[in-house]
C-alpha cells in the first residue's frame, strides 16, 4: 500500500465525495490516514453509499454546489489543501440530454470554479481533474484512443467533459506554468463496484433485476466499453497526484482503462454478472442490433492506457471477471445486512497489497 502511505496526514480536498466513486475514495483515504475534506451535493435520495456506510465520520463533509464559486472558495480558504481531486459532475449521458444546461454548468463551470480556487490557494501542490473516456471524438474504431487524439464528445455529457479538459489546459497554460502546482486530467473508463445505485448503469440495473427476480433488460448488448473495478481508477488518480507532487514534469493527461482483453460488450458483462450472481435469470434485449432506442450513445469505445503505465507505473490489477466477482460479493453482503464497510476495507487492502 505504498501509494497510500504518501497520503498519511496530508490535506486532501475531494469534490463529488458523496457519489459512488467519491465514497470509495473517502474510505480509501480514511484508511490511508489522510485529512480529507469533501465538497458535494447531498447524496442521492434513497440508497446511497456515502450515507449507508456513514462515511461522514471519515471526512470533513461540506454540502455545497460546485457551481457556487464563493462557497467553494470559502472551503479552500479554510482547509488550505495540498492535494485536490475533482470528481464532482453530472455523470450520465442520458441525463445530459434531458438537462443539458445543468450538465454544462456543473461539468464546465464547476471545473472553472475548482481551477480558480486552486489559482487563489498557494497551499495546493497537486491537482487531478477526473473526466471520462468519452471526451474523445468517437470514430467507432476498434483500437484504443490515445491522449493525443481529438477531443470532441458527441452528447452534452461527453462534450462538457471535453470542455472540462480544455478549461484545465487553459488554466495550466495561463496561471500554473510558473507555480509549484502540478495539474493532470484522468480519463477513466466505465467503473463497476459495490454500492453503485445509479440508474442507467448496467451493474445497478442487473442487481435490481436479480433482487426482484426479473430479467435484466439491456438497451444495447453490443456496445463495447472499458469496464473496470472502481478501485482501478481511484488508485490511478492517487498515483498521478503523488507522482506529480514530487515531479511536475509528470503532469499531463492520462487514460485509465483495462488491458485490451478486458474490454467487454454490455451483453458479455451482463452474462458474467449472471454467472457470478447464480440466482440471476439472464437478460433480454429491448432493442435489436440495428435499431436505435433513445438518444445517441457511442457503440464502441476502448482506451490506450500505455502512457500512464509508462510514465506513472500504474497498471490494472483486477481483470473484468474479478471486478464483477468483487462487485457481486459486496452486493450479497449488503442484501444480508452484513458488514459492507468491512467488505470495502478488505477489498481495498486486497487490491493495494495484491
Amino acid at each position: 500500500m505504498s501509494v497510500l502511505e504518501f497520503y498519511k496526514n496530508r490535506k486532501v480536498l475531494i469534490t463529488g465525495h458523496t457519489g459512488f466513486k467519491g465514497s470509495w475514495m473517502c474510505r480509501l483515504l480514511a484508511l490511508a490516514g489522510a485529512e480529507v475534506t469533501g465538497y458535494a451535493l447531498e447524496g442521492a435520495e434513497g440508497c446511497n453509499l456515502f450515507a449507508i456506510c456513514r462515511l461522514g465520520a471519515d471526512v470533513d463533509s461540506v454540502i455545497g454546489d460546485i457551481r457556487s464559486l464563493e462557497h467553494l472558495r470559502d472551503v479552500f480558504d479554510r482547509v488550505q489543501p495540498e492535494i485536490v481531486i475533482h470528481m464532482a459532475a453530472q455523470p450520465l449521458v442520458r441525463e445530459s440530454y434531458i438537462n443539458p444546461v445543468y450538465t454544462y454548468e456543473t461539468n464546465v463551470m464547476g471545473t472553472v470554479n475548482v481551477m480558480e480556487c486552486v489559482r487563489q490557494t498557494p497551499a495546493v501542490r497537486s491537482v487531478v481533474n477526473v473526466t471520462t473516456d468519452k471526451v474523445y471524438h468517437n470514430r467507432e474504431w476498434e483500437w484504443g484512443y490515445r491522449e493525443s487524439d481529438e477531443l470532441n464528445g458527441y452528447d452534452p455529457y461527453s462534450n462538457s467533459k471535453s470542455c472540462s479538459e480544455l478549461v484545465t489546459s487553459s488554466y495550466v497554460n495561463s496561471f500554473f506554468r510558473d507555480r509549484n502546482v502540478a495539474v493532470s486530467t484522468c480519463r477513466a473508463g466505465n467503473v463497476i463496484g459495490g454500492g453503485d445505485f445509479a440508474v442507467d448503469r448496467i451493474i445497478p440495473d442487473c442487481v435490481r433485476a436479480a433482487q426482484s427476480g426479473g430479467e435484466i433488460v439491456l438497451r444495447n448488448p453490443y456496445s463495447t466499453r472499458p469496464y473496470q473495478h472502481v478501485l482501478e481508477p481511484l488508485g490511478a488518480y492517487l498515483m498521478v497526484a503523488k507522482a506529480q507532487y514530487y515531479d511536475k514534469t509528470l503532469a499531463g493527461s492520462y487514460n485509465v482503462g483495462p488491458d485490451e482483453d478486458s474490454s467487454r460488450t454490455t451483453g458479455n458483462l451482463a452474462s458474467l454478472f449472471c454467472d457470478k450472481w447464480r440466482e440471476a435469470t439472464g437478460y433480454v434485449v429491448s432493442c435489436t442490433q440495428q435499431c436505435v432506442e433513445g438518444p445517441h450513445e457511442a457503440g464502441f469505445l476502448k482506451l490506450d492506457a500505455s502512457k500512464i503505465k509508462r510514465r506513472i507505473g500504474w497498471k490494472p490489477i483486477w481483470d473484468v471477471e474479478t471486478a464483477v466477482e468483487k462487485t457481486v460479493e459486496w452486493w450479497k453482503i449488503y442484501m444480508e445486512d452484513g458488514d459492507i464497510v468491512g467488505c470495502m476495507d478488505e477489498q481495498i487492502r486486497g487490491y493495494f497489497n495484491g
